[in-house]
């Protein structure tokens, strides 16, 4: 049994540790190493799918913000073609973007596998959305467009040890939906 197991199964034993285990890991790895790690993932993406911005038209100058309610950063997403650019920053009071997404590291990785609804997670309000409303229709049709799933693409990026994370995940994911 690997240490990936052993952690899935500590975590189906004890459910309200999931979110703190998750912040727990998240905090000690530095920004630089998460901005590579994001950055990389990105271009993969884009190159993997250049469809994508096709539905981001108009769109593609815009600065998004994903807070990530449970962890100790948030993203920023610049879906420029020419240069863009996925990275992580400590959460700051007062950054400008022009659209705001909300929501767990559980729920925001669900809606980009393609697992939760976005809609659904919205009229729920486990999902906040503020600012350029159009701006996120749009980013969300384009993650809605892509065949397979945005999370297996990037957890593909980490060979085998990325794909049984994000299977983990997918498990903590499934049983924390259906617990609340």
């Amino acid at each position: 049994m690997n240490m990936l197991s052993i952690l899935a199964k500590r975590l189906r034993k004890n459910p309200a540790c999931k979110e703190e285990l998750l912040r727990l890991l998240a905090r000690p790895i530095p920004l630089p190493l998460i901005n590579y790690v994001l950055n990389r993932t990105i271009v993969k993406i884009i190159r993997n799918y250049p469809s994508l911005f096709n539905r981001l038209s108009g769109h593609h100058h815009k600065t998004f913000l994903i807070e990530i309610t449970n962890l100790s950063f948030d993203l920023i997403l610049r879906p420029d073609p020419a240069s863009p650019h996925l990275n992580a920053i400590r959460k700051k009071a007062g950054f400008y973007a022009d659209a705001t997404i909300s929501g767990s590291f559980l729920t925001l990785i669900g809606m980009i596998d393609g697992r939760f609804d976005g809609d659904a997670l919205f009229f729920t309000r486990d999902l906040q959305i503020s600012g350029d409303t159009e701006a996120i229709v749009c980013l969300r049709n384009a993650l809605d467009d892509i065949d397979g799933s945005v999370a297996s693409e990037a957890a593909s990026y980490f060979g085998p040890i990325g794909v049984q994370f994000l299977t983990i995940l997918r498990k903590v994911a499934n049983e924390h939906q259906y617990s609340t």
